[in-house]
């Protein structure tokens, strides 16, 4: 077969995938790496989410890496923005409230890809 009969399809990017999701999470709302890794298809994949929201700055469209936060609504990637207080400021003008780190009606506000998007 020659190499025009057939294109192979372009090989997937973890990181492509995860900008793709989180652009999905409604304002207001917000997601986890956890969920989703597991949407992804990479149930232990949390700390590569993690990775990927820290290389979100490079992608080539505006990613929402302010809206993912760990299983507990800890913004634990507060550390990794302009100043400390740069991803609760994010998540407060979009009308979500943080305390202490943490995401208020967490629960309440959390946004599952797996269900969200099925």
């Amino acid at each position: 077969m020659k190499p025009t009969d057939h294109n192979p399809p372009e090989p997937r990017n973890f990181f492509q995938d995860v900008h793709e999701v989180a652009r999905l999470i409604p304002r207001g709302r917000v997601s986890t790496y956890g969920a989703i890794a597991h949407y992804l298809g990479a149930r232990h994949g949390a700390r590569t989410v993690g990775y990927a929201m820290m290389a979100a700055h490079t992608a080539g469209q505006y990613v929402p890496a302010h809206r993912v936060v760990n299983r507990l609504g800890h913004l634990t990637g507060r550390l990794h923005y302009a100043t400390p207080f740069a991803m609760q400021e994010a998540l407060e003008a979009e009308g979500i409230r943080v305390e202490e780190d943490r995401v208020v009606d967490f629960a309440k506000l959390f946004w599952d890809p797996s269900t969200e998007l099925a």
